[in-house]
């Protein structure tokens, strides 16, 4: 709450100076704000996260537990994520990998681009911001309490505000005429919406049957509280996809704004699930057919991020 409360004095009146001056259609300098201070701070604390989830190893490895609802879960039992599940806390190092190796790169260099006024530069760094929050977020509310909680808040605000100041940044409304008139809109904007309905079907045949046949409780819940990743992909995040895909379809501008942001997005955490498939295989877990589904899926949003990227005029600058 503090650190909410600090961003929140210190920043939200650039925030506001930033909203008035898109209404007058003022050209803001994307780089006298806070941006400067967020990113390194994201960097710094990412890769400390995601180092020590990756080469912390104290504990006697795993060990049955008995949940609340009398369910025996095998718990992890090392390192960071020791209190997590045998099947989950390996998920976690998989996307600490990924992060470290792929979206922290991502981050800092999309971040240059933006500075020197690269539009896909813009879009680069409001996706991978996306990244970090949708990810500190998952690792706040999903993990187990851990002594990395506070750095995992100051990640998801420190994510959430960059997100808020580089969106507002960007001129939605003559972003349309910054793309190729032959930008394959249906295609892409088609495939954020089959994506996210796919994923939604994916995720609601963990949850609507055990409703149908009176046990209720899913085995994926195991000794959490409840399916946090699913409920906020099906409440937030997969709608988000399919109107971003409906918006740019229909060449809106807020189409124009958010789908690119999306399909970054989309590719970094689609990139993490593969990751994290490929981890439960390695433990021999069974992730057929998955193991064939997600990446091909990640694959193809990676293709559909190059595609609208490249769509953008080479003079494209904000």
């Amino acid at each position: 709450m503090f650190a909410h409360v600090i961003f929140f004095v210190a920043w939200f009146p650039r925030v506001i100076n930033v909203y008035k001056k898109k209404q007058m259609n003022q050209p803001y300098d994307f780089y006298r704000n806070p941006l400067a201070i967020l990113i390194p701070l994201i960097v710094m604390l990412a890769i400390t996260a995601t180092m020590t989830g990756i080469f912390s190893n104290d504990g006697n490895g795993q060990y049955k537990y008995t949940s609340i609802r009398g369910k025996t879960v095998m718990i992890y039992g090392k390192g960071l994520y020791k209190d997590m599940s045998a099947e989950v806390a390996p998920q976690g190092i998989a996307q600490d990998y990924v992060t470290l190796l792929l979206a922290i790169p991502l981050l800092i260099i999309s971040f240059f681009k933006a500075y020197k006024g690269s539009l896909r530069g813009k879009y680069l760094v409001a996706g991978t911001l996306g990244y970090f929050l949708v990810t500190y977020l998952f690792y706040t509310v999903m993990g187990m309490y851990n002594f990395m909680f506070l750095p995992y808040v100051i990640l998801m605000g420190a994510s959430f505000y960059s997100f808020i100041l580089v969106v507002l940044s960007m001129h939605s409304a003559s972003l349309s005429d910054r793309f190729k008139t032959f930008a394959p809109v249906k295609i892409t904007g088609g495939f954020l919406i089959f994506n996210s309905t796919a994923i939604g079907l994916m995720w609601l045949s963990i949850v609507v049957p055990p409703l149908l046949n009176g046990t209720i409780i899913p085995l994926q819940v195991e000794h959490y509280t409840t399916l946090i990743v699913q409920g906020l992909d099906l409440g937030i995040l997969l709608p988000a996809g399919v109107i971003s895909g409906i918006l740019l379809i229909r060449r809106n501008s807020l189409g124009y704004l958010f789908a690119p942001i999306y399909f970054v997005f989309l590719s970094l955490l689609m990139t993490a699930l593969s990751s994290k498939i490929l981890a439960m295989k390695m433990l021999h877990y069974n992730v057929i057919p998955a193991i064939f589904i997600i990446p091909a899926f990640n694959v193809i949003t990676v293709i559909c991020t190059v595609i609208t990227l490249l769509s953008i005029k080479t003079n494209g600058k904000s």
